[in-house]
């Protein structure tokens, strides 16, 4: 079963104060994207899609020497809305799409190697990465099936009962899905929602709704899973970068 992996790079990164594109702020010298990139490519997939969007030129022409293909979400109509751009690019890919963050850097190849296998090992059409925090407070959860590997629902913080709260497995924003199921699945979701954008989690509802199988695989290190919003955010991510690299 052959690997796409698409990453999503197209935000602006507001909160960082600044406005060069959020995946092109350095950690420890090297812009954000590169990591995700790294990662990727030790993967061995068969083809990577970037999405670019806010500044497209600048993030292209720092992946430039990355085998690549770019596309452009523009405007930018949410997570869902980004994801569909690749299309063209995956266009009679019957494989497994790998989705990851520009921001997100501190994932390893290890925990996506187990993502891949634990979703070809319980046979999954789509798989979540998620993982537990101490205060999940903002994060979409995750709700399993009688504690197995099975999920029944993701609900976003604001959309959740008191229960669903004191859940702590919280929606990474890493998946992996079997392409055709993911891009029928996209051609079914609408924006209506609050926010007017086509989010990516409402492809995991179409899978409940027609019965397809969803999974969750927990990663045991949650410092793995966090994006970057803010200055004070990098500097975190700068200093577990370097861990891991020790």
């Amino acid at each position: 079963m052959g690997l796409a992996v698409i990453i999503m790079a197209a935000g602006k990164g507001t909160r960082m104060h600044s406005d060069l594109p959020k995946v092109l702020h350095k950690a420890n010298g090297k812009p954000l994207i590169t990591y995700v990139l790294d990662t990727s490519n030790a993967l061995d997939p068969e083809r990577v899609v970037l999405i670019v969007g806010h500044k497209a030129e600048l993030v292209k022409n720092a992946t430039a020497n990355y085998s690549l293909t770019a596309a452009l979400q523009e405007p930018q109509l949410g997570t869902g809305h980004a994801v569909m751009q690749a299309k063209e690019a995956l266009k009679n890919f019957e494989g497994e799409v790998l989705i990851l963050s520009g921001d997100a850097p501190l994932v390893t190849i290890s925990t996506l190697q187990k993502l891949i296998a634990f979703h070809r090992t319980n046979k999954a059409t789509a798989t979540v990465l998620t993982a537990n925090l101490e205060d999940p407070s903002g994060y979409g959860r995750v709700i399993r099936h009688n504690n197995s590997e099975i999920v029944l629902k993701i609900v976003e913080h604001k959309d959740a009962t008191e229960e669903e709260r004191g859940i702590q497995e919280i929606n990474s924003g890493i998946y992996l899905f079997d392409a055709p199921i993911l891009f029928q699945a996209l051609g079914e979701i609408t924006t209506n929602n609050a926010q007017n954008e086509y989010y990516l989690t409402d492809v995991f509802g179409i899978c409940f709704k027609s019965g397809k199988r969803v999974c969750a695989f927990k990663t045991e290190n949650p410092e793995e899973i966090v994006g970057i919003n803010t200055t004070e955010q990098l500097k975190e991510a700068e200093a577990i970068l370097l861990k891991q690299q020790a």
